[in-house]
């Protein structure tokens, strides 16, 4: 595998990140459920594999509209706070790249912010496809590129002035792979799919002052947390405030009015990719 050592690294920092993930990102990453449902022609009676599930939300949503959902993470601490969270759900501990189930099993395949967590997606959208039905459906969504996703753009635009991108992570994927829609469709037909598509999903991130992107990159990820934590402690105080004050742009109450105490509300759209197995 390319990538072995960026996978080891995800893997270990989704151990640890569970409940403040699930705090900054859960109702931020529902937001586009709906879109991908649609996408995925979820209704009564659709058996969904719901893949990279994290909390579990996007499952649970499947269910609601009549589905049946099976939902995997290669994350054991995951998987048991999902369970807590969705008992009418059945988790499984497995990696995308490595699907437990017999082909043409499922009517649906969902990845919520999953494929970008990858090593290898080409390969996961492959096993996608083997255990889709002929006819059936996969969708995915992936973080808008950072000067539309706003809170990803302010951090790393803080991490450019004040710190080092290069700080000795392991090699891995590029974060913002699949913000292109055409690298959307271009994988997904490789990997087999017909009738590929990709659109922007309008998504909004409700932060509380003092609370800014910087503060849900820093505790509620891993790949971004670790490339702030790898700073100096100076820049990372540079990198703070530089973020504070750009987040002001986006308060409800501004600084007149005592935004300490007031609301963020940070532009963070998707793409959402969707494709048909022949």
């Amino acid at each position: 595998m390319q990538f072995d050592e960026f996978a080891a690294f995800e893997k270990d920092g989704w151990e640890h990140v569970v409940q403040p993930y699930d705090d900054y990102f859960g109702r931020l990453t529902i937001q586009s459920h709906p879109a991908l449902l649609d996408a995925l022609g979820v209704g009564p009676g659709t058996r969904m594999l719901d893949v990279a599930a994290g909390p579990g939300y996007l499952a649970a949503a499947a269910i609601e509209r009549g589905a049946t959902a099976t939902a995997i993470d290669f994350s054991a601490t995951m998987i048991a706070h999902a369970r807590q969270l969705h008992p009418d759900v059945e988790f499984q501990f497995a990696a995308a790249e490595h699907l437990p189930f017999d082909a043409q099993s499922f009517d649906a395949v969902g990845i919520s912010f999953g494929l970008l967590h990858f090593p290898e997606p080409e390969r996961a959208l492959v096993e996608a496809a083997r255990v889709l039905r002929q006819g059936g459906r996969i969708a995915f969504t992936a973080w808008a590129p950072p000067e539309r996703a706003v809170g990803f753009g302010m951090v790393l635009d803080a991490v450019q002035l004040h710190g080092k991108l290069d700080v000795g992570l392991p090699p891995s994927p590029p974060f913002f792979r699949f913000s292109d829609p055409d690298e959307c469709v271009r994988v997904l037909t490789e990997a087999g799919f017909a009738d590929a598509r990709a659109a922007e999903v309008e998504q909004t991130w409700h932060l509380v002052l003092p609370e800014t992107p910087f503060d849900g990159l820093m505790h509620g990820g891993v790949r971004m947390a670790a490339l702030l934590r790898a700073q100096s402690k100076s820049a990372l105080a540079a990198i703070e405030q530089e973020v504070k004050s750009r987040a002001m742009a986006y308060s409800q109450r501004g600084t007149q009015h005592g935004a300490q105490h007031g609301e963020l509300l940070v532009p963070m759209p998707c793409v959402l990719a969707s494709a048909v197995r022949p």
